[in-house]
């Protein structure tokens, strides 16, 4: 399948293939990991993100959560982040097993602290109207999981800022290993994942807090979970592809900023590197 496109791409189409052809070899293709060539698993693909992350996202925006609520849901949803950045990382290099178990445990960590945190503040602040503070609390998910879906990512991955990726030039030849190409893939990616969150969150938050307010909740409050439920779909669904399209996943590096044994090894102006999802 995966032959079909690499030929198209040369300019060579084998007489007889159709356009579900193609389509179908795009699809096997978009499910392998374009370094080790092996199936994600469609919880962990970006194609699954919105199916398997929208539950998620609804559990993190219930109004009034309980301790054990927060703790519950943040801790899911940084195990599914963490789960998503590892099977999407750069893998032209093995990452240890017990680098992983930290770094998991430092994401889910810093996540449900977050949290707990800005609901203790929330909580302790009496000024605030009883309606503002159950907006407040609608939108502290947004900084607990912007931040600590950046800490995810670059706690999942750390090990590549250790010991670098590999950079190709045009052909795809392997040029060599770069560490500073590694910090550019993830500072794009953490960039990604820290805007990814603002329309999930923000936006069925606004939309549930102006709903509450007519007479058809107040009318039938049993809508009130599948209004957030579609609120957050929708959403999710319109973000996510605006998130992953910022930086192109084969992103580029101008050679003259990369490290002097890679500078010596080639004569391309720019190399790449895959940057990861």
């Amino acid at each position: 399948m995966c032959r079909i496109l690499g030929k198209y791409r040369e300019g060579v189409c084998a007489p007889g293939t159709t356009d579900k052809q193609m389509w179908e070899a795009r699809k096997v293709k978009d499910s392998l990991h374009p370094d080790t060539g092996k199936p994600i698993l469609p919880p962990f693909r970006m194609s699954g993100y919105v199916p398997f992350g929208t539950p998620i996202v609804v559990g993190l925006l219930l109004p009034n959560p309980t301790f054990s609520q927060t703790v519950f849901w943040q801790w899911l949803n940084q195990s599914h982040n963490a789960a998503v950045n590892y099977a999407n990382r750069n893998a032209s290099k093995e990452t240890p097993t017990v680098t992983l178990l930290q770094s998991y445990i430092g994401a889910v960590t810093s996540a449900v602290s977050i949290a707990l945190g800005l609901n203790w503040l929330i909580n302790r602040s009496e000024s605030l109207r009883p309606s503002t503070r159950n907006l407040i609390q609608r939108l502290v998910p947004y900084p607990a999981i912007a931040t600590a879906s950046v800490l995810n990512v670059v706690l999942m991955r750390r090990h590549e800022l250790a010991v670098g990726i590999n950079v190709v030039d045009r052909n795809r030849k392997t040029i060599g290993t770069s560490k500073v190409a590694a910090k550019k893939a993830l500072m794009e990616t953490g960039l990604t994942r820290a805007i990814l969150p603002l329309p999930v969150v923000v936006i069925p938050s606004l939309t549930m807090n102006y709903l509450e307010k007519t007479a058809l909740l107040k009318n039938f409050p049993k809508l009130r979970l599948p209004l957030h439920s579609l609120a957050c779909l929708v959403a999710f669904g319109g973000g996510l592809p605006v998130a992953i399209a910022m930086f192109p996943q084969v992103s580029s590096i101008s050679t003259s900023v990369l490290e002097e044994h890679i500078r010596s090894s080639t004569d391309s102006d720019v190399l790449f590197y895959n940057k990861g999802l």
